[in-house]
């Protein structure tokens, strides 16, 4: 089958483009690209063969095979739980196409989004550990154990090919079945929703409250649209760094979109909106105090995305990092001083909305479903595995493209 491999010199036969900045320079010397490699395969007779549909790009994968971890410390604990050579992609509705002979809860024909997680049950293990009872599917104690090699889910260990491929293999507990009124273009962004809900509910914002989204990609939309969704009464503020993207904010229920530089008119406009009292130091950007931004949801998670949000932030306040970024040096003197809570969230489990309890993908694909929740307009882009380059691209220069969330199409033209 093909599927594009990071981790592998570029297949002899590929024809690469010629770089013309710095970025493609950089996208050029990684070792990521398409191959012919073995078709997916099951292993373990209660697992499933998929033909991927869509095959969204994360942000972490895009920062992973464009090399923007390329830089600052290199002792990152998570290379820990991932292997190389990988095939990436772990956003993905498929049609099964092979069941294992023990394999349950799916068949052939239908179509499923994949809960990525390489938890206790993939990997064999039994009984599951503490977290996996609970629900805490990402925070498995099983990532490096079992029949598989270390590796948090799908796309990142050479043992679970991901789904930027022309076939997909996964443990029966993994697939959610898609309802059959939703389409795949909203089924494909149920795992960017999940992340998004999964930190809002562990650490929502109070009734009345004012809550803001740092960033307005794909985690910062569904962010707003899950706030929308679950909190109805909060005020949501976001900090865009594209028109595209503040335009959708908007759309999904936001109040206030801030553009994201510069910082100094970032804080003033936030404390604005939220009535927060600012005031100036000998140097740097303003502090307010008292603040009127209960939760911050930053799914950018650079350090001068920290930096704005504990400024912004109101007493007692808290910041959730969602996003995934390199680290680096900030000013947290406010963390101390407003007494604020810096929450970190991790992907998604198990989850209770409004008394139930379910997978967070499961109440993504029945919000969708139900109308609740309405991404549409936020899959802006799509490419077969061939142009990968040029996906990658659209993703590079989002000031051009408009680009939000970008899939690949795993099957040629005219499979499905």
């Amino acid at each position: 089958m093909k599927a594009l491999v990071f981790g592998a010199p570029p297949a002899a036969d590929e024809t690469r483009p010629q770089p013309v900045d710095d970025l493609e320079r950089g996208l050029l010397s990684l070792p990521f690209g398409l191959h012919t490699v073995d078709d997916a395969r099951m292993l373990g007779p209660d697992w499933v063969v998929m033909r991927p549909i869509l095959s969204g790009i994360c942000g972490s994968d895009a920062k992973l095979v464009m090399g923007d971890f390329g830089e600052g410390d290199i002792d990152n604990p998570m290379s820990a739980f991932s292997s190389l050579p990988h095939v990436p992609g772990h956003e993905v509705v498929a049609e099964v196409v092979e069941l294992g002979p023990q394999a349950q809860g799916v068949e052939v024909g239908d179509r499923v989004v994949l809960n990525p997680w390489l938890t206790c049950a993939p990997r064999g293990i039994t009984p599951v550990c503490a977290a996996c009872a609970a629900g805490n599917l990402s925070l498995c104690w099983s990532f490096t154990s079992g029949k598989l090699g270390p590796g948090v889910h799908v796309g990142v260990t050479t043992d679970a090919p991901g789904a930027w491929a022309e076939l997909l293999a996964a443990h029966d507990s993994m697939l959610i079945p898609v309802p059959d009124g939703l389409s795949d273009e909203l089924a494909v962004l149920a795992d960017p929703f999940a992340v998004s809900m999964h930190a809002i509910l562990r650490n929502p914002p109070p009734p009345g409250g004012k809550a803001l989204v740092y960033g307005a990609g794909a985690l910062g939309a569904t962010s707003v649209a899950a706030l929308r969704c679950l909190f109805p009464d909060v005020e949501v503020a976001v900090v865009a760094r594209f028109a595209a993207q503040g335009e959708l904010a908007t759309r999904l229920g936001a109040s206030k979109v801030v553009a994201h530089e510069p910082r100094l008119a970032v804080v003033e406009e936030l404390a604005a909106w939220s009535g927060g009292v600012l005031h100036s130091p000998f140097d740097g950007l303003p502090v307010a105090h008292p603040g009127g931004i209960d939760v911050v949801y930053d799914t950018i998670a650079k350090p001068e995305t920290f930096e704005v949000a504990v400024r912004v932030l109101a007493e007692h306040g808290t910041l959730v990092q969602t996003g995934v970024a390199t680290p680096g040096r900030w000013e947290w003197t406010p963390v101390y001083f407003k007494e604020l809570t810096i929450a970190g969230s991790n992907a998604f489990g198990i989850e209770e909305v409004e008394g139930v309890r379910r997978h967070a993908i499961a109440h993504y694909l029945d919000l969708a479903t139900r109308g609740r929740v309405d991404l549409t307009g936020m899959l802006t882009h799509r490419f077969p595995l061939e142009q990968w380059w040029d996906a990658l691209g659209v993703l590079a220069h989002q000031d051009e493209s408009g680009a939000i969330r970008v899939a690949f199409e795993p099957q040629p033209s005219g499979h499905r």
